[in-house]
């Protein structure tokens, strides 16, 4: 059960994410053809973002640089393409037609990994490969910073009705393991309201980049991230977008059902008063950065 501590008051189970919403299935095709004539191939044999999936004619992948988070969400491996979205119990959710890709990536067994989760998910797999760990570090809704640096001496965050304190409750760990149970505490005090108050405002189309998110705060909320960006000569950009939801299920890539002529890449602007995404609309469009 998902938690969330907003202010002095515990709610018992807080969606950070609208609920599935049902479909019917359709076939994805390997090509994407427009009436333009421009084909956009999704290499299904590739088992990377940024292999599998080629920009539109005359656009090209933005290079991100070595050892950034950009670059480490473009190479994220994916599963196989085809890949069925499956819920926190193994279970498929009813919408299978609007991704393109499911990241290779662990849900957990329980219904923890929603959606600003799922960012929170790579942000902190980022920090923790690159081993930056005093960077590893995330605020409860409450306000409440929790660290890993903290967390594996055995220092443990405590709730108790309307606070949360702070002690030494467990011995040293600072196993992959470890790491994954500081995770599913992070999961279940933290979310959308708590994440929008730690990134930083995107004000320009121009500095969109890889690895920001596309966020609404709130209960419900949601928020998706950008997989990967790419450009044309007259330095117009084109955006591919990931997310986790609710019920915790796979982090995976979206298609584009508003333009199909250049899906899965999808048109951004901060300036819109809204931004449709295939399974969620923010209105206002509130874009933020790490």
């Amino acid at each position: 059960m998902k938690k969330l501590i907003s202010g002095f008051v515990i709610l018992p189970f807080i969606l950070n994410c609208n609920s599935d919403k049902s479909s019917t299935p359709h076939p994805r095709d390997r090509m994407s053809n427009n009436p333009a004539g421009n084909t956009i191939l999704i290499d299904k044999d590739k088992s990377t973002i940024r292999q599998r999936f080629s920009p539109p004619e005359n656009y090209e992948w933005i290079e991100e640089p070595p050892h950034s988070f950009g670059q480490f969400i473009e190479s994220f491996p994916l599963k196989p393409y085809g890949t069925k979205i499956l819920k926190y119990d193994g279970t498929p959710i009813i919408t299978q037609h609007l991704h393109e890709a499911v990241l290779d990536i662990d849900t957990g067994t329980k219904n923890l990994q929603q959606c600003a989760d799922a960012i929170i998910r790579l942000r902190a797999e980022y920090l923790y490969q690159h081993k930056r760990f005093n960077k590893i570090e995330f605020h409860f809704t409450s306000g409440d910073l929790v660290k890993w640096n903290d967390y594996k001496k055995g220092i443990r965050p405590i709730v108790s009705g309307n606070s949360v304190r702070f002690q030494q409750a467990a011995g040293f760990d600072d196993s992959y393991a470890g790491f994954r149970n500081y995770l599913d505490l992070i999961f279940s005090y933290a979310g959308t309201i708590s994440l929008n108050k730690e990134t930083k405002p995107v004000t320009q189309t121009s500095d969109l980049k890889t690895g920001d998110i596309l966020i609404t705060p709130g209960s419900p909320g949601h928020v998706v991230f950008i997989a990967g960006v790419c450009m044309n000569k007259e330095g117009k950009k084109l955006f591919l977008l990931g997310e986790g939801f609710t019920p915790a299920q796979s982090i995976h890539l979206l298609s584009n059902p508003f333009d199909k002529n250049i899906s899965p890449w999808y048109e951004l602007n901060v300036n819109s008063s809204e931004t449709k995404t295939a399974r969620y609309f923010f209105k206002p469009t509130n874009f933020r950065s790490f």
